[in-house]
């Protein structure tokens, strides 16, 4: 007896939905083999808002652990 029950390839391309969508343009403009500047201009220009998020952010952790330095 033949199994017919429908499987997905390991590599095929997941629909995306709200709580993946980051992490799919994540995966989509800093795969391959360009240049690590080149991905985040591309990500920026996809997804302006959680590219300044994520500036905002590591803005922050840099200004915290630059707060305890002392002279």
């Amino acid at each position: 007896m033949v199994n017919t029950a429908i499987t997905e390839a390991p590599n095929a391309p997941q629909e995306s939905n709200d709580k993946t969508g980051l992490t799919d343009a994540f995966r989509t403009h800093f795969s391959g083999d360009a240049p690590l500047t080149g991905k985040a201009k591309s990500f920026a220009k996809a997804r302006p808002w959680a590219s300044a998020a994520l500036v905002g952010i590591a803005g922050l952790a840099l200004l915290n652990t630059l707060r305890g330095v002392k002279r």
